[in-house]
């Protein structure tokens, strides 16, 4: 139901205008002042404010700013007597959606409420289109563990239920949560995704509740939380295992009764917000080591989803393969690169440490570094690290670091696996950052250090 707040310091207005809303099944909320009306809207989302001009407290005019600043999805419709209708034009320039002159055409009130709605909704309309376009690629396999997945996803998308999503890194847990918010009832509503892994303990609960300006070093204005966010949609929490004891604690909490406040902040802020959450490390082993609380485990764990290796689908590689293949082709003019047969097999047989994800980048990798319309298993092996080259890919074995200082084989080991690391992330500093466990400030630091060139 749509949610319409009315600031009007008049009974008799609020009463009329309640009563009539209420009639069209939207949710009323309505406050004296403007202090009130504020007060509203930090705890509750609004779609529609009908806001009068003249209040006490704090003028209309104030209150449109405060929530053009903070509310930047709600529209207003000003309220204005004979005498205001110069300030009801300033109104519409600094925002408002339209104005209503005193005394009101309640038929007028009821087409203007229903127009700011309309272009509400084409609002959601493009943050669902362009959640949708954010990544493009599908989830593909026809292997026993792929078709469970897919199972789970159509059971479990038209529910609220908290869902975790198990699996290694570039299994393609993300496309899941994505996929299982496009088929829910809230995709029209925004997808937000927090990288708990790439964001340090001291800002995790600032990026996730937000913060009141003024509550520590650096907050200049006020800031809206993930959770605030996402509110109608989907928050998706990835990699929440690396969250410290602390932030899990908030989480749970707003997890549970889906109420928060803001660092530096008294009130409390209401959400109605799904969480997925997902996680690469072995969940159990991190709450029996005391890493994680298994309260928080078992309010997010209503639905678990466990995402399978590739080496566990290896019957899905084709099928993989030729998707990424079509994908990076240089144009639609070059035919699309096919593989020998014995370079096929080795491909199946590979283990893909990286999953899906390696995949990927190896596919891009031959369309532009090969000239074969027919790959050849050399290649592949070259372009997957099995041989010396300098494609960056060196062997594993320690044989040719023997001759080196502890100090040299160190630096040529670290700046090899960096290569390899920055290459199967395609370049994506945070993402690489993630992988290796560190933050993206002491990544770039190592790249600076040994001279490596990131290709964008």
């Amino acid at each position: 139901m749509s949610r319409v707040l009315i600031v009007d310091d008049e009974d008799g207005i609020r009463d009329i205008l309640r009563d009539i809303l209420q009639d069209e099944q939207y949710t009323v909320f309505s406050a004296a002042d403007g202090i009130e009306g504020l007060d509203v809207l930090r705890h509750h989302p609004i779609d529609v404010v009908l806001l009068d001009v003249w209040l006490p407290r704090m003028g209309g005019i104030d209150v449109l700013k405060e929530i053009k600043a903070n509310y930047t999805d709600t529209e207003v419709v000003i309220i204005s007597g004979h005498g205001n209708i110069d300030l009801a034009v300033k109104a519409v320039k600094l925002g408002a959606f339209d104005f209503l002159e005193k005394p009101l055409s309640l038929e007028k009130v009821l087409t203007v409420v229903k127009n700011a709605l309309q272009i509400e909704t084409l609002k959601k309309e493009n943050r669902r289109l362009r959640n949708s376009m954010v990544h493009e690629d599908e989830i593909l396999g026809e292997t026993p563990p792929m078709q469970k997945v897919r199972t789970l996803i159509g059971q479990s998308a038209g529910s609220d239920s908290r869902i975790l999503i198990l699996g290694d890194n570039g299994t393609g847990k993300e496309l899941v949560a994505r996929e299982i918010h496009r088929k829910s009832r809230r995709a029209a509503g925004p997808f937000v995704e927090v990288n708990c892994a790439a964001i340090p303990d001291a800002l995790i609960e600032s990026e996730l509740f937000g913060h009141e300006k003024g509550a520590f070093t650096g907050a200049v204005s006020r800031r809206k939380g993930k959770f605030e966010l996402a509110d109608g949609g989907t928050l998706f929490l990835d990699e929440i295992a690396d969250m410290s004891l602390s932030a899990q604690a908030k989480v749970l909490r707003a997890v549970q009764e889906m109420t928060f406040e803001r660092i530096g902040g008294e009130d409390s802020i209401t959400v109605d917000v799904r969480v997925i959450a997902a996680t690469n490390k072995d969940i159990q082993a991190e709450i029996k080591a005391g890493r994680f609380r298994e309260d928080l485990f078992f309010r997010l764990n209503v639905i678990p989803i466990q995402m399978p290796a590739l080496r566990e689908r290896a019957a899905d590689l084709p099928l993989l393969l030729a998707y990424f293949m079509e994908k990076f082709r240089p144009s639609a003019d070059v035919p699309v690169k096919r593989f020998a047969d014995d370079a096929m097999a080795f491909l199946t047989e590979f283990s893909w440490p990286g999953n899906v994800r390696e995949l990927k980048n190896f596919a891009e990798r031959i369309n532009i570094m090969s000239d074969e319309e027919v790959v050849s298993l050399e290649t592949v092996r070259y372009y997957l690290g099995e041989v010396t080259g300098d494609s960056g890919y060196e062997p594993s074995g320690i044989d040719e670091f023997l001759d080196m200082g502890l100090s040299e084989a160190r630096e040529n080991f670290e700046r090899r696996f960096l290569v390899r690391k920055l290459a199967e992330n395609e370049n994506n500093i945070s993402r690489t950052a993630q992988d290796m466990g560190i933050y993206p400030s002491n990544l770039h630091a190592k790249i600076k250090k040994y001279g490596i060139e990131i290709e964008r």
